[in-house]
């Protein structure tokens, strides 16, 4: 395994980390306590160190899940999760992967952050991101104010944001690298859909070039493997119980994905399978620390946990890689679906609304 440091913090995370939400939603099937432990247990084996909970996953379960695998471990792993959906008061009204409300008020905040301090049994969080954060938290001075306060009093130690819960947030992602410096911020991207989240990187970046990149924000990245389908495992007869996080993909999205991962196949090699070579595509761009893929068996485990130290891809690997991209694969007639704000006119009403507040 791999590491690399988060921006001004001494946070070192694994190159490949380990995202709760796949064993503690029930969303990509369901996880015994003991089986969702176990695979924890194989993946610290396996040099993995980062832990991406959030308090909203299971109502704290994630959290709690945490704590019971690594009663003893604590400074051997890095803890990330998130706070912002008010899950104590509406937890019982979730129906299916439907958001339930948000605060992201100070007292709020800070109480959450106490109670999943407790639940993970710990007295510091490595890694705190606002869960699916919208324009007025990108403008919220006191909340980031908060965040800075929250280092200074070693509840944690690195912050930023998570963008979501669907693809798309491009305004978000970029106006909250570009005003607020996070020293993370986690998004969906991967070599199937590589937008917004390559232009989130790029623009966000662009307005703090003349500072010295060991002070840029840095990203990790979940839905690596496109919901699977970088997997090379689906066919066309492949389906989902309704219950599955992947049901509510279109099925335009499995046969065209089919379609796709076919011309990637000069990608796989004898000692790189897709699933990995998707994994080192992600990596090749030193501004992602780590790759959040969704874990769900051991044998699939030991395979992305081995990725970083694959045979690394090519420029030409990466260079074809992109003029795929260009022609979307050859695949024609998709509609994108993005969520959030997308365009800068958006944008800059929604902050034109803010300060009429």
């Amino acid at each position: 395994m791999k590491f690399r440091t988060l921006p001004e913090t001494d946070v070192r995370v694994s190159e490949i980390g380990f995202g709760l939400w796949t064993i503690s939603t029930g969303w990509w099937g369901n996880f015994t306590e003991g089986e969702a432990i176990a695979l924890m247990h194989k993946a610290l084996d396996l040099g993995i160190t980062l832990y991406d909970a959030a308090d909203t996953y299971g109502n704290g379960y994630s959290e709690e899940l945490i704590a019971r695998a690594f009663p003893k471990q604590r400074d051997q792993i890095v803890i990330a999760t998130k706070v912002g959906y008010n899950f104590y008061d509406h937890g019982g009204e979730r129906k299916g992967q439907r958001e339930i409300p948000q605060d992201f008020s100070v007292p709020f905040i800070r109480t959450a952050v106490e109670k999943a301090l407790k639940r993970l049994n710990t007295d510091r969080i490595d890694i705190l991101q606002l869960h699916n954060i919208r324009m007025p938290q990108v403008e919220d001075d006191a909340l980031w104010t908060l965040l800075e306060s929250l280092v200074q009093e070693g509840k944690i130690r690195s912050y930023g944001a998570a963008l979501g819960p669907a693809i798309g947030w491009l305004y978000e992602g970029v106006d909250c690298v570009q005003q607020r410096r996070p020293h993370i911020l986690q998004h969906i991207y991967n070599a199937l859909e590589p937008h917004p989240g390559r232009q989130i990187m790029d623009d966000g970046e662009a307005a703090v070039t003349h500072e010295s990149p060991a002070a840029r924000t840095r990203y990790l990245i979940r839905v690596t493997h496109s919901s699977g389908m970088l997997e090379g495992k689906y066919t066309a007869e492949t389906t989902f119980p309704p219950t599955d996080h992947r049901s509510h993909r279109p099925r335009s999205w499995l046969l065209n994905g089919l379609k796709k991962i076919e011309t990637l196949q000069f990608l796989t090699g004898p000692d790189r399978t897709l699933g990995q070579a998707a994994l080192q595509w992600l990596l090749a761009d030193p501004r992602v620390a780590c790759c959040l893929p969704n874990i769900y068996d051991a044998e699939q485990l030991k395979e992305f946990a081995a990725a970083p130290d694959c045979s690394p891809l090519t420029a030409e690997d990466l260079a074809r890689v992109e003029e795929l991209q260009k022609t979307n694969f050859g695949v024609e007639g998709e509609t994108p679906n993005y969520k959030g704000t997308m365009t800068r006119e958006t944008a800059e009403v929604s902050a034109a609304r803010l300060g009429e507040r």
